[in-house]
């Protein structure tokens, strides 16, 4: 979609069927960190200890 200036929108986008935790918790190859091919990952969850 695109928005008033005429540029696409991008928003991050998982691929359906993909296991996330196994994909997203991949290290990045030096090579990759050299070339800066990467995008840092922070993965957030709700523990939720007390059941009130």
């Amino acid at each position: 979609m695109k928005n008033k200036s005429g540029k696409q929108n991008q928003q991050p986008s998982i691929a359906p069927g993909m296991d996330d935790t196994e994909e997203l918790g991949q290290k990045a190859s030096q090579s990759d960190r050299q070339k800066g091919e990467y995008t840092e990952v922070t993965n957030l969850s709700f523990d939720e200890v007390d059941p009130s």
